[in-house]
């Protein structure tokens, strides 16, 4: 394929030709049942073997477990905090170059590539391939349940034995590129290792919604002489009709009463659901963030926030090695941007606080602090010198 020249560079690149996707994967439909440890338990030991592991039922797994709403909103949260950040292309001088700079931070598949990248801590591994679709370049994943990082295969059908070699086609680092861990290991991501929890959590659920359906409103019990069929069936549609009319007449040889419900209201499902989001919590923001709303308090949510921008700042560091080391060279081979010794580093962010206290010093001790600069590292636009007290005192009285 051929780039049109829409990214505004003055060095125009010449892109390599690449006729159609170097992988097409055939689509396949996921029943959904429910699941257990066992079923997981069952799973990640066929991912585990030694010879011809399967990934397929491990993942369709993993990616059930990851819709559930808290282990979503925490992972959401990490990813977004890492692809929010704003970043610079650098050359082997260290200056910034404006226009390759300018170019991938317009570009969609930057974050694509990058939400990969991040998936490697979750789901441990991501092999994509670069695709030009809509007049734009894009990233895409090939689903983790058909590739064997351990061998290096790609199944079109991972039900089927059809495979191939992805490491030894010559786009492998051009076209396709690979992230995360490939060895055979017990490790798969932090969502495998929170599998027991959502599982135990949906048990829970399940548990006291159907106490809730059983005990929420006490069973009606009536008491009737069964073998009179014409009493017995007075008796069932007095029953059936009682949630519309709440009173009935019944014989004296008849008895009818609520009975007693259960004891307990849930608790032991709400603490077992509530451990389960804290458990949960600990491995993706290495905290239990906003959730405790009895024994929480101020330091203890800043603790947490300092120990998942800690997680924050090593996705960062993941995101710039594997750009210098594999997706900036491979856009010099598919001829994206020029060819050069290019870096990608993040910005680094300032203390705001700590700046303001100081800039706040400087100007208190008579230092002269450039407007401009107040404006674009504060944004409180500037407007002029305010009037002392004595001028504003003065100008009052001149009016009274």
């Amino acid at each position: 394929m051929k780039f049109p020249n829409w990214f505004g560079l003055k060095d125009k690149p010449v892109a390599i030709k690449a006729t159609k996707n170097v992988f097409e994967i055939a689509p396949k439909s996921i029943s959904r049942a429910r699941k257990d440890i066992v079923d997981w338990n069952k799973v990640l030991q066929m991912a585990m073997l030694d010879e011809n592991p399967t990934f397929w039922g491990l993942y369709n797994l993993l990616d059930e477990v990851a819709q559930d709403p808290l282990l979503k909103s925490q992972t959401e949260n990490r990813r977004n905090k890492s692809l929010s950040q704003t970043f610079s292309i650098t050359g082997k001088d260290g200056k910034v170059n404006p226009e390759i700079t300018d170019l991938l931070q317009n570009q969609i598949f930057v974050n694509e590539v990058n939400s990969e990248i991040l998936n490697t801590k979750f789901l441990k591994h991501s092999v994509g391939q670069w695709v030009f679709e809509d007049e734009r370049l894009k990233f895409k994943l090939i689903p983790r349940q058909n590739v064997n990082p351990y061998s290096g295969l790609v199944y079109q059908d991972y039900t089927e034995d059809k495979f191939i070699k992805y490491r030894e086609v010559k786009e492998y680092g051009i076209w396709v590129l690979e992230f995360g861990d490939s060895n055979l290991s017990a490790d798969f991501g932090l969502i495998n290792a929170v599998v027991p929890q959502v599982l135990f959590k949906r048990f829970a659920q399940s548990c006291w919604s159907e106490l809730c359906e059983i005990y929420g409103i006490p069973p009606r019990v009536m008491k009737t002489n069964t073998q009179d069929k014409r009493m017995l069936n007075r008796a069932e549609t007095m029953m059936k009709d009682m949630g519309a009319a709440a009173w009935f007449i019944i014989d004296e040889s008849e008895k009818f009463e609520w009975a007693q419900g259960v004891a307990t209201n849930g608790d032991v499902y709400k603490n077992l659901i509530q451990l389960c989001n804290n458990e949960i919590s600990m491995p993706i923001s290495g905290a239990i963030i906003g959730q405790d709303t009895v024994n929480g308090s101020n330091s203890k949510e800043k603790t947490s926030q300092n120990m998942l921008e800690d997680l924050v700042q090593s996705d960062l560091s993941l995101i710039e090695q594997e750009w210098n080391s594999k997706i900036l060279k491979s856009l010099q081979l598919i001829g994206f941007i020029p060819q050069g010794e290019w870096f990608y580093k993040y910005d680094k962010a300032d203390d705001l606080d700590k700046l303001f206290s100081y800039t706040k010093d400087l100007l208190n001790a008579g230092k002269e602090v450039d407007n401009n600069w107040i404006t674009d590292k504060f944004g409180v636009p500037i407007t002029g010198e305010r009037e002392n007290q004595s001028q504003q005192k003065l100008s009052a009285s001149f009016f009274d």
